[in-house]
């Protein structure tokens, strides 16, 4: 908790016991106080530049746009003129071709882009029109009188609904807008704007002598006129006037509501029928100034410039709107100063480099012979190495250097006779104790071997003992089967009382024989593969004559042995070898199915080759680092019951015969064993390895 306020005391005592950092903050300060503030006041400049220059440049958009329209106005007068003077125009102006002159009349609007084109006496009223009884006129304009002296003019004039109207009900529908307040303080509350600024131009229809026949009297509509709008963009925003992804953009304003504009606001429509800010009313409308700033248009930020537009008599009626989008220039101004930065922080580390490396000099030979001075004390080896000073602390340090290495050697010579020694006693260690490792491992080998052996001895003594057995069990159950006959016949049909019972004996005798004849045939010794003459086996019936000789241990266990014999082949082998295999796997089997758990054997047709026999447990299964060791000799998963021997011993006789046993388990769901038997068998050495596959 105490060591915040004590850290700028732990700094300056830093300072002022160390000459690196007091050298370092001698030089370095300066530059670290100058370059950030400098970087400051250059971003500060470039920030008023950079906003002056697009202040500087919207303003000039905004004369090239007046001075746009102003050249629009005079193309229309030009295009009128030409109808004037033309003498076809002339010639059915004098027939008073009225048909013919509407049809000129009518193409000036289709073709030139005229909202509407009349030809009028010098009080506006309409000659040769199609509905000229009505005495209809235009609204009065005092380009009519400039025109009746002989001079053509054009000019903006505002027309009221009933203007358009008296031009034509399609012309009136056609500049209704609906008003949007975006700019939250609109100077009405009108709902729709039904006015129109039109650029009207009038020209004087002359006869060869100069005399004003008529006057031509056009207009053209500046509400929702986009080819006009976007001819102004054009001429005021042409090609490399705005960076790639830069926008210009214009409008036209009646008042302060913008009736013509290409400004986008958002993806559903643009700014038509949206007012100005009051600054910019009170600006433009109000003092007739120009104004120039950041103005918002929908969710993007232009620099924009609004000037006022004036009609014919030199009032003020609306505004002329430049802008282009912010963003870009915006973008334009973050690179240059991330870029300034980027300069000013590598001017910062290219002087840090230069002033570290240049103090290296000085303090750094300093700094190494204390460090080793306080190796030495600490028992380290250590030493100055090369320095480059050629000064007084240069000298010092070599010489330093020097009595080091004579102290040194004279410590390496003692040191040496020392670890002569102690590497003669660590040898003989580890010489001792590995001829003890040996010792042991052998001490272990024959203790397993010992055991080993006394476990193959039992088994041996057990097999004679049953053979022993079997012998002894025989002769009584022949005793028992012959009184049993004499006994039928001396009872004569008196037996036939019991002779049901007598026949259920004679059957539990034979299955006592049975039993005792295969344990005479399991027990026998068996002569080597090669050596005895091989016999076609069933293994169904194989199968069936083996499961008797386990059944004790099957009882024993409440298992339940289910036997699927689907073979259709015989193999050739020794049949009593074949049951020794099947009696271990069902052994192993018992031993790893819990009480009530289920054991199946399955004799199948395995492809071309032969017979497989499997034998599936729901057991405890086997654990996968254990798997590859069951075959092994002595190994075993099972301590309690199992000498390691069974697995080893029945698959050295299946591959004597060419076959394999393989196996498949999973840790608590059970094992399964497969026994590929061949129908011919390759007799051979069980290391051999198997030249066929059982994938058939």
């Amino acid at each position: 908790m105490r060591a915040g306020p004590r850290r700028p005391g732990k700094i300056r005592a830093l300072i002022r016991s160390t000459l690196r950092y007091k050298l370092l903050v001698l030089v370095l300060f300066p530059t670290l106080l100058a370059m950030p503030a400098t970087f400051g006041l250059t971003l500060y400049w470039f920030n008023h530049f950079t906003r002056d220059n697009l202040l500087l440049k919207v303003k000039s958009d905004l004369a090239l746009a007046h001075a746009g329209l102003k050249q629009l106005e005079q193309e229309y007068g030009r295009v009128l003129q030409r109808a004037a003077d033309s003498h076809s125009f002339r010639t059915l102006l004098t027939a008073g071709n009225s048909v013919d002159l509407q049809k000129e009349l009518h193409r000036l609007v289709v073709d030139e882009g005229f909202s509407f084109v009349h030809i009028t006496n010098e009080l506006g009223y309409w000659r040769f029109d199609r509905q000229a009884g009505s005495n209809q006129a235009s609204k009065p304009t005092p380009l009519s009188g400039r025109a009746m002296g002989g001079r053509p003019a054009t000019g903006l004039e505002v027309f009221s609904s009933e203007d358009l109207e008296q031009e034509g009900p399609r012309l009136a529908e056609r500049v209704r807008i609906p008003l949007a307040d975006m700019a939250g303080d609109r100077s009405d509350a009108r709902a729709v704007e039904n006015r129109a600024i039109v650029l009207r131009g009038v020209y004087p229809i002359k006869d060869a002598d100069g005399k004003v026949l008529a006057l031509l009297d056009g207009g053209v509509l500046l509400n929702g006129n986009a080819a006009l709008i976007e001819e102004l963009r054009d001429r005021v925003y042409g090609a490399g006037s705005l960076p790639e992804s830069g926008l210009g953009a214009m409008a036209i304003l009646l008042g302060d509501i913008r009736i013509s504009t290409n400004f986008p606001v958002s993806e559903d429509g643009g700014a038509l029928g949206t007012s100005v800010a009051s600054a910019v009313r009170e600006t433009v409308l109000g003092e007739g100034h120009v104004w120039a700033s950041r103005d918002r248009m929908g969710d993007q930020w232009y620099i924009a410039a609004y000037g006022p537009l004036f009609d014919v008599d030199g009032r003020g009626v609306g505004m002329l709107q430049t802008g282009f989008l912010e963003a870009p220039f915006r973008n334009a101004y973050y690179r240059a100063a991330v870029g300034l930065l980027l300069i000013f922080i590598g001017l910062i580390v290219f002087s840090t480099w230069i002033v570290l490396r240049g103090a290296r000099s000085i303090f750094r030979p300093i700094e190494q012979m204390a460090a080793v001075v306080r190796a030495t004390q600490a028992g380290l080896d250590k030493r100055i190495g090369h320095v480059d000073s050629q000064d007084e602390i240069g000298e010092l340090a070599r010489q330093f250097d020097a009595v080091l290495d004579l102290l040194q050697q004279r410590n390496r010579e003692i040191q040496r006779a020392a670890n002569e020694l102690e590497l003669k006693v660590e040898e003989r260690t580890r010489e001792l104790e590995r001829k003890n490792t040996d010792l042991e491992r052998t001490v272990n080998l024959l203790r397993e071997t010992r055991q080993q052996l006394v476990t193959a001895e039992k088994l041996a003594g057990l097999g004679q003992m049953a053979a022993g057995i079997a012998h002894e069990i025989n002769n009584p159950t022949a005793v028992i089967l012959g009184h049993l006959d004499l006994l039928a016949a001396e009872l004569g049909a008196a037996a036939d009382v019991v002779q049901g019972d007598i026949e259920m004996i004679v059957q539990q005798v034979d299955r006592i024989r049975y039993i005792v004849d295969s344990l005479l045939q399991f027990a026998k010794p068996l002569p080597l593969a090669g050596e005895a003459e091989l016999e076609h086996v069933d293994v169904n019936r194989t199968v069936r004559d083996t499961l008797p000789l386990v059944r004790y241990a099957i009882e024993k266990s409440s298992t339940e042995v289910r036997a699927h014999l689907e073979a259709t082949r015989s193999v050739r082998i020794q049949r009593y070898e074949l049951q020794e295999v099947l009696i271990n796997l069902l052994l192993n089997a018992v031993r790893a199915t819990a009480a009530g758990g289920t054991i199946d054997v399955t004799v199948q047709d395995w492809d071309q080759h032969g017979v497989v026999i499997s034998v599936k447990d729901n057991g405890v299964g086997i654990a996968p680092d254990k798997v590859g060791r069951i075959f092994d000799p002595f190994f075993t998963t099972d301590s309690k019951h199992g000498s390691g021997l069974g697995l080893s011993v029945s698959y050295g006789l299946i591959r004597r015969h060419g076959g394999e046993i393989t196996v498949e388990s999973e840790l608590g769901s059970g094992t399964v064993f497969h026994v590929w038997l061949l129908e011919e068998p390759l007799l051979a050495d069980d290391t051999e390895p198997l030249e066929f596959s059982r994938g058939g």
